[in-house]
């Protein structure tokens, strides 16, 4: 197994380990960049608390990419595709559902790392009233720290290539803003998807966000939040000590720092 793989690997399984509550059975995938070609997805259909090495599947960028400029008109020519752009597709399983947002991610944000799970507090707020409200706004710094300004908030679609082509336009929107890729995109009614460079990075990011759940969801519950002002959230997200902190927290797992 290589190293790419390996890492991979063990970073599914954590984020399936159930006392996080981040997935249940078969839910949430993952993906990391092997080269500028390629990349690895977790299969569809594998529990991430108990994927083993040979569940994920090595895909090449290029026909994923070429389905969010020219979709297929039937789901089946879709997953023809899909099933094509396997590396080994004699040997290896079908990639996940969600290929075509992974490949996305990977290409356009230039992270090696994505993890896309359904927490259970998470998903309180995305099946919520307050979805757009949690996306938006920021509660406390260290939110700010590791998750960004704000998230990237995409609105209930078809899961595949439906929702890896509005997700393409949020992401674009969110770049051109902050002239850098988001680190949590929350799609409503859905779960949440974090970016980071390392395993590690990716594991705190979704710890964090998990997190900033629980503190709105209690805030909400004792009178209402109070939120950062705008002016706050960049003054802490630019502050040279925190940037020193974020990036330490690239190599270092929550658990352990």
């Amino acid at each position: 197994m290589s190293d790419t793989l390996n890492t991979l690997y063990e970073m599914t399984r954590t984020l399936g380990q159930p006392h996080l509550d981040y997935v249940i059975i078969g839910e949430g995938n993952t993906s990391t960049r092997i080269d500028a070609d390629t990349f690895y997805v977790k299969a569809s259909g594998h529990q991430m608390g108990t994927i083993t090495p040979e569940s994920f599947t090595a895909v090449n960028f290029a026909p994923i990419l070429d389905l969010l400029e020219n979709p297929p008109e039937t789901i089946t020519a879709q997953k023809q595709i899909m099933g094509d752009a396997r590396v080994n597709p004699e040997h290896d399983p079908m990639p996940s559902v969600e290929v075509s947002f992974h490949a996305m991610l990977l290409h356009d944000c230039g992270v090696k790392f994505v993890g896309h799970t359904h927490p259970t507090a998470v998903n309180q707020l995305m099946c919520s009233i307050h979805a757009e409200t949690f996306a938006k706004k920021r509660t406390f710094p260290d939110e700010v720290v590791l998750c960004g300004p704000e998230s990237v908030m995409v609105p209930y679609v078809d899961p595949g290539l439906p929702l890896a082509i509005i997700m393409r336009e949020k992401v674009g929107a969110y770049m051109a803003k902050f002239d850098e890729a988001p680190r949590v995109i929350l799609l409503k009614n859905h779960g949440v998807i974090a970016l980071g460079e390392t395993p590690s990075e990716v594991l705190n990011i979704t710890a964090m966000c998990v997190k900033a759940a629980n503190i709105l969801r209690g805030a909400y519950a004792v009178g209402g939040p109070v939120f950062m002002g705008e002016a706050d959230i960049m003054h802490i997200y630019k502050r040279p000590d925190e940037i020193y902190r974020r990036n330490l927290f690239v190599n270092n797992k929550h658990d352990s720092a």
